[in-house]
This record gives structure tokens, sequence and C-alpha cells, in this order.
């Protein structure tokens, strides 16, 4: 069990929900010079034995960046998103001297991809999984720089076994299942006639005594306009992790709980507000409290519900993960979480 006093006494920080079969992106911008900036350690790629592999990641408000070079000593940052898509921006793959190639995505969409140079051993990433290592090439970055050179989502975190621990700021690959330590939980993720046809991973929360399909969305961001960055009051960057709600969960939660508390027009991609839950439960663990912020319904009732298993409310993500040890695994569709 979660110790409720210790989290409480911990701040943590607060993406919308955005998707597209490559390009699966999330947020709301802010001001960036109204807060101190962030510089966390950064945690070399490194081999654990039969732990697997700690990446070279730096966490900013509970979302995860992997920090690289390439050989010839070029930084390429990368962020990490279990409900994200892929891409690298354009601006990068011409810094770097990429060629882009023609290929085809789902639904035999044409795009473009780009093949990344090799990288300094001392920054290994393990490679993306779809389109032959490639990554799709987006023209503009979908909100500015805050998911810096591009995104590692779905096609590069699938098939695989991952441990994020966000007390330790590691994110660690494994080369097998490990045993669950603490509290085991199912995953859902869409399949056809037995075969997984989409690697977006859905987990149960039950809040306010009701339960809940979301997406697993370790990238969920949300960027703080001038009031939400004012009611929060605790010093944390303008982008931070969250996680998200439905609108119309989100006003009947309101409507059955005036004490919990509300930003209005605290995200500034569609002017959003914001509600603190006290608990959320998840499996045989309680935290909180967690920040949610809303998002108009066919977000996730239409739009992200077509690469799930079942229609979800929302998405869990750094606001609530924060307090946890959660290993991810994909082959096993499971998620173990545990308290640091």
């Amino acid at each position: 069990m979660v110790d409720h006093a210790a989290n409480r006494a911990r701040p943590r920080f607060g993406r919308w929900a955005g998707v597209g079969a490559w390009l699966l992106a999330s947020c709301s911008p802010a001001n960036p010079a109204s807060v101190a900036p962030v510089e966390p350690a950064v945690s070399p790629a490194e081999p654990t034995g039969p732990v697997g592999l700690v990446l070279p990641t730096r966490f900013e408000a509970d979302r995860i960046f992997l920090e690289l070079k390439t050989a010839q000593g070029e930084p390429l940052r990368m962020y990490t998103d279990t409900g994200g898509g892929l891409y690298l921006l354009d601006a990068v793959a011409q810094r770097l001297g990429l060629p882009l190639e023609a290929a085809r995505g789902e639904g035999d969409e044409a795009i473009e991809v780009v093949t990344l140079p090799p990288l300094d051993p001392s920054t290994a990433m393990p490679p993306v999984l779809v389109l032959d290592g490639r990554l799709p090439v987006a023209r503009q970055a979908p909100f500015g720089d805050i998911f810096g050179d591009g995104m590692l989502g779905a096609g590069w975190f699938r098939d695989r076994v991952w441990t994020f621990d966000y007390d330790a700021e590691t994110l660690v690959l494994h080369e097998a299942s490990l045993p669950c330590d603490g509290s085991l939980l199912p995953l859902g993720f869409a399949e056809y006639e037995g075969r997984r046809t989409a690697h977006y991973p859905r987990v149960q929360a039950t809040i306010d005594g009701r339960v809940h399909d979301l997406l697993f969305d370790s990238g969920a961001t949300v960027l703080l306009t001038e009031p939400g960055l004012a009611g929060l009051n605790d010093g944390g960057p303008t982008e931070r992790a969250t996680s998200f709600i439905v609108r119309s969960i989100f006003e009947r939660w309101r409507a059955a709980h005036p004490d919990w508390r509300v930003i209005e027009g605290a995200d500034r991609m569609g002017g959003d507000p914001m509600i603190e839950v006290p608990e959320v439960t998840l499996g045989e663990l309680v935290v909180g409290p967690v920040w949610f912020t809303a998002r108009e319904d066919p977000n996730f009732r239409e739009f992200m519900s077509q690469w799930m298993d079942r229609e979800i409310d929302g998405a869990l993500g750094g606001s609530a993960l924060a307090y946890l040890r959660v290993t991810l695994d994909y082959p096993r569709a499971e998620v173990c979480l545990s308290a640091p």
C-alpha cells in the first residue's frame, strides 16, 4: 500500500491525448520563461547483467526523454510515450544529414522515413520495431520543441519488457519477463483473430467507486496556462506529466465532489480544466492525489478507442505513475506496480 501522507507531501506534475497512426502526440503550450529550468541528472546507458539495460534517460516533471548522441557527437533528444506514435522532426533529419526514404505506413499510405545514424555506444537506443527500424518524418513540431527531436511511442515499446522507476529516475529494458513484487494487473490490446493489431495498452483504475478503462500513457503531457501555473502554485514547470479524463466524467466528479480542487482554463491546448482526484486505486495499490486534465469525450471515446480493445475513458499518465515503480510486460500483457 502506498503511503498517502508521503504521496501528498510529494508534488507531482501534469499531457493531452493526441494520436494518429504514426504521429501520435499530446499536450498544450505555456510560457517557458515563467518557471526555472529543470536540470535533472541524466542516467547513462549501461548493461546491468540479467536485470537489463538502463537507458540514458532524463526525467523532467515525470516526463521521460532519451538523451542520445550520434557517433559524430551530435545530440539527439527523443521523447518516450507508450500512448504515442513515432516520428523524427524534419529539421532534425536535415541537421543530421539523413536522407528521406519512401515507405508505406498503416493503411498503406505513403510516408517519408529516415534511418537514424550510428549512435555513440554510451547512449545506445533499442531499435524501433516497425518500418525496418526507421522513423517517419514530421514536417512540423506539433507543439514546438516540448517533445524534443522526435517521439518513440508504441512502435518502440511494443513486444518488450520495461521498468519505469520514477523514484530512481530510470527506464530499464529487460531481456525477459520478471516476477512481480507488487500488484499485477492485466493489460488489454486490440486484437483480430488472435493477432495483436495495435500496441496501445489499456489498464483499469478505480476512481470514486467506479472502474475506468484507461490508456496506459507514460507520455501524457499538459502545457499549463498562467492560470494553471498559478492554480498549482508548486514551482513546477509549464510542461509536465498529467492524466486525462473525458469531459462527461470530469463534470460528474466536479458535481459530486465540490471539495475536489479544479483549475479552470489550465491547459493551453484547448483551454481545458484540471481536477485533483484524491485517490486512484490500481489493483492493490492506492495513489494520490492525481491531477487529471479534461478532454472532450470524442478524443478518447471515439478517436483513441479505435486503436484499443474496448472504449476508454481517458489516459493514466505520469501524474499517477510517478508514485510507483512500473514494469510493463508487453508479451504477457501485464503490468506490475509497486511502491518504490
